[in-house]
C-alpha cells in the first residue's frame, strides 16, 4: 500500500504510548486500513478504515531486529494486544471465511485533513454507530461481540461443505477428538494462514491420526513447523514429511558400557588344549591308591 498516512496528537497522550507492542499493532492496522470505501481484497469489499489480516500474519508483519536476528511476538502476545484496541474503543474485530477484519473506530478522526474530522459533541457516538453497523451486534460489549464474532465463524466454517476437499472442523472430531471454542478458531486461522488450503490443514490432521496423536497441540505443532518452513503446498507438505520419515528411521542402538572379552592365559596353548590325553587303566587306579595308603601308613607311624 503506498501513500501517506497522519496520526494524531492525542495518540501520544494516553497509555497507548507506554504500551510499545499495542502501539506497533495500532499504527500498523491504521497504516494498511483501506483510505475509501469500496476497496475490494480476497473478495471482500472493504469500506473506508478497515483491514483483513490474521493475527499470524500480524506476528509476521509486526517482527523486530534484536542483535543480527529477528525477533516477532507470539500469537498470545498479538491477540492481547488486539483485546487491548477493543477494549478502548479504538478498533472493532469481525471473523470472515479469509481472515479476520479490523475496522478502525473513528477512523477520519485520525485520518481526515484539519477540519474535515473534529469531534463534536455527537461525532464520537456517530462515528462508533456507523461502523457497529458492519457488525450484528450493535448494542453487545466488546467481549460479547468478540466471543459472537467467533461463534459465527466457526458456526460457517462446519456448515461449509465442498467437493475439493473435507472440512478440517468435522475432520478433526471425526477422526480425533472435540475441538473447544477457541481451538476451532484456531484451526480456522491456520486455513487462513495457509491461504485458504484447507488441504493442508487436513493432512496436519491425518499424520495426527495416523500417529495416535489424538490432540490439537500435536496438530497445531505440524502447522507450525510447516509455516516456518514456508511450505505452502499440500505437495512441498508430503515431501518434506516422508524426507524426516527418512532421516528418523530406527537405527541399531550401540551397546552401552564395556564389552567384556575373555583372554587366554600366556601358558594355554591350542595345541596342547585340543591333544588328547591319557587314558587311566584300571590297573593304575589299584596302584595308586596302594601307594596312597603305604604313605599313610608311614605318617602314623612316625607320629
Amino acid at each position: 500500500m503506498q501513500g501517506w498516512f497522519k496520526l494524531h496528537r492525542e495518540l501520544f497522550e494516553t497509555d497507548l504510548w507506554h504500551d510499545v507492542s499495542t502501539f506497533r499493532l495500532f499504527l500498523y492496522l491504521i497504516s494498511q486500513a483501506s483510505h475509501k470505501d469500496g476497496v475490494k481484497t480476497k473478495g471482500i469489499e472493504l469500506n473506508r478504515g478497515q483491514y483483513i489480516r490474521s493475527y499470524r500474519k500480524l506476528a509476521d508483519d509486526l517482527s523486530y531486529k534484536e542483535g543480527r536476528g529477528y525477533k516477532k511476538y507470539s500469537l498470545s502476545t498479538i491477540k492481547s494486544c488486539v483485546n487491548k484496541l477493543i477494549e478502548s474503543e479504538r478498533v472493532n474485530v469481525q471473523e470472515t471465511e479469509v481472515g479476520t477484519l479490523f475496522t478502525i473506530l473513528n477512523y477520519a478522526k485520525y485520518q481526515d485533513l484539519d477540519g474535515e474530522g473534529q469531534e463534536t459533541p455527537n461525532t464520537k457516538s456517530e462515528e462508533v454507530r456507523t461502523n457497529a453497523e458492519l457488525t450484528p451486534n450493535e448494542v453487545r460489549t466488546n467481549s460479547e461481540q468478540e466471543q459472537e464474532l467467533k461463534n459465527l465463524r466457526i458456526k460457517e466454517l462446519k456448515d461449509t461443505t465442498t467437493t475439493a476437499a473435507e472440512n478440517p472442523i468435522q475432520l478433526f472430531e471425526k477422526l480425533l477428538c472435540r475441538l473447544s471454542t477457541n481451538q476451532s478458531h484456531s484451526l480456522f486461522q491456520w486455513v487462513d494462514d495457509f491461504e485458504g488450503k484447507t488441504e493442508i490443514v487436513n493432512e496436519a490432521i491425518t499424520i495426527a491420526d495416523n500417529k495416535n496423536k489424538r490432540y490439537f497441540g500435536f496438530v497445531e505443532f505440524l502447522l507450525k513447523e510447516w509455516a516456518n518452513n514456508n511450505l505452502t503446498t499440500l505437495d512441498r507438505v508430503k515431501a518434506y514429511e516422508q524426507e524426516k520419515f527418512n532421516s528418523q528411521k530406527v537405527k541399531p542402538y550401540p551397546r552401552k558400557g564395556v564389552i567384556r572379552t575373555e583372554k587366554l592365559p600366556d601358558w594355554f596353548d591350542e595345541d596342547y588344549a585340543q591333544q588328547e590325553k591319557p587314558k587311566q587303566t584300571v590297573d593304575d587306579i589299584s596302584r595308586k591308591k596302594a601307594e596312597l595308603v603305604e604313605t599313610l601308613k608311614k605318617l602314623k607311624a612316625g607320629s
